[in-house]
């Protein structure tokens, strides 16, 4: 009897789904790679989309030897001074060193978009392109919750108009929901963005003259800190990468 790994040996593996799974970057990206001329498959030249890898096959993307990864995903709860990039020229703390990975990066791991250095929170750290690139990508729409402290009490008038719609240097931006998280102080609020500009809360709050004193995401589409303290992280639970997929209409 066979089974599905037989299966899948026997019919090989789309070498854009390959690409991805290797944490080179995204199937749609691997297309382009390949219309480049950039990927070959044991010395030879991939031409066709739906070329596919078979067991024991090489490939190499830019002359350099890939292959899939086991995937990883970790939420971490990002502790304020810390950068979400891989690595930092000046020595800082990056989100990659408050995990704990080494130096090298063996598992290809990448923050799913950017924090800010002073903003805390949920952040999902992975390898898997495919995923990550849906999860960024505007057309999905992915919801993030932000908590914001303001260093003045925020103004009725001003929660209408971060829902209106603000001017900012790149457009208008809006949010889809605010709220006060405490109506005594009125300084604190909650936000739901499903954008993801270059420090957007930040700037909207400042177009209405407010400095912010803490800004945290308490939401990523499902994902929530829960009970991890800052700086602390844990691995995805297999249900929860499911969400995740199926909210980008991506099948594992």
């Amino acid at each position: 009897m066979s089974t599905p790994q037989d299966s899948t040996e026997r019919e090989g593996t789309r070498i854009n789904k390959y690409i991805a799974h290797a944490g080179v970057c995204s199937r749609r990206d691997a297309d382009r790679l390949v219309e480049q001329g950039r990927v070959k498959i044991d010395g030879d030249t991939v031409t066709e989309h739906g070329t596919r890898v078979y067991e024991g096959q090489t490939v190499r993307v830019d002359g350099e030897e890939v292959y899939p990864l086991e995937f990883e995903y970790i939420l971490l709860n990002k502790p304020k001074d810390t950068i979400s990039t891989t690595d930092d020229p000046r020595g800082r703390q990056t989100v990659l060193d408050a995990i704990g990975v080494p130096a090298d990066n063996p598992s290809g791991l990448f923050p799913v978009g950017r924090l800010d250095r002073n903003t805390t929170g949920v952040l999902l750290v992975t390898n898997d392109g495919d995923l990550a690139h849906r999860l960024m990508h505007p057309r999905y729409e992915i919801p993030k919750i932000y908590y914001v402290r303001a260093q003045d009490r925020v103004k009725p008038h001003q929660l209408d108009r971060l829902e209106r719609g603000v001017q900012l240097d790149d457009g208008d931006a809006a949010a889809d929901q605010v709220a006060y998280l405490d109506p005594q102080t009125k300084t604190d609020i909650a936000l739901e963005l499903h954008e993801g500009r270059n420090r957007q809360i930040r700037r909207m709050m400042e177009a209405l003259g407010h400095d912010i004193v803490q800004l945290e995401r308490a939401k990523y589409a499902s994902l929530t800190s829960g009970r991890l303290q800052r700086g602390e992280w844990r691995r995805l639970e297999p249900h929860e990468v499911r969400e995740l997929y199926n909210r980008v209409d991506l099948t594992p």
